[in-house]
């Protein structure tokens, strides 16, 4: 079921993109071309979907319940920041705060609104992490910080801020999840994963300044 409501919403937004692109007068790209990609799409989702059921089956019984909740969240959150005004209000105060109190925006009020989202969403993630867990101590959670900051980096969110994505920081949350999965594997040491990570961040960080210095 899920996958093909996940199906359906990626061939209505291509075809929804499309028409948008010949109402600015704009020539879209050719159909039998959009029409493959949304084909390819859907058997990608498709195969996604019965590898999950299948893991699913074999201990819970179906796909698992904290992949549901980041598919909600993430396309929530992405329709928050590209199709409503207060996604494009963060954006802008991210980019330039003084031009955007000067066009009017209540930058104080989108601080506040992001401080409740962020929030939700730290009780949300303390909820599924302890509930995998099914105990809840003091340092659970400890250090997740960092992973989340390098992951936003990694998936192209600028330093100074008004660029990035949710998709993007989604890929680089599965980058840093592949990183942890494959250190621990090896068995290093606690201090060397911590320097690793700041390694990464910090070249992240350069890569994203001298991006914008060569753009500008």
């Amino acid at each position: 079921m899920v996958g093909i409501v996940c199906a359906v919403v990626f061939a209505y937004c291509q075809l929804r993109r499309r028409q948008r692109v010949a109402k600015a007068g704009l020539t879209p790209e050719p159909m039998a071309l959009a029409v493959t990609k949304i084909v390819i799409a859907i058997l990608l989702i498709g195969v996604v979907t019965y590898l999950l059921g299948l893991s699913g089956n074999a201990t819970q019984g179906g796909i698992p319940i904290m992949l549901v909740i980041l598919a909600v969240l993430v396309f929530v959150y992405n329709f928050i920041l590209t199709r409503t005004v207060f996604g494009r209000h963060v954006y802008a105060v991210g980019a330039n705060r003084k031009a955007a109190i000067l066009s009017g925006i209540n930058t104080k009020l989108v601080d506040f609104k992001l401080f409740v989202h962020m929030g939700f969403l730290s009780a949300v993630a303390a909820v599924c992490v302890l509930s995998r867990l099914a105990s809840a101590t003091a340092q659970t959670g400890m250090e997740f910080e960092m992973d989340a900051i390098v992951s936003c980096f990694i998936g192209g969110t600028a330093v100074t801020g008004g660029v990035g994505t949710i998709p993007g920081a989604v890929v680089g949350a599965l980058v840093m999840g592949v990183i942890n999965q494959g250190l621990s594997i090896m068995g290093v040491d606690t201090a060397v994963v911590k320097t690793i990570k700041g390694l990464i961040l910090l070249l992240a960080v350069a890569v994203d300044i001298m991006s914008k210095r060569k753009k500008a």
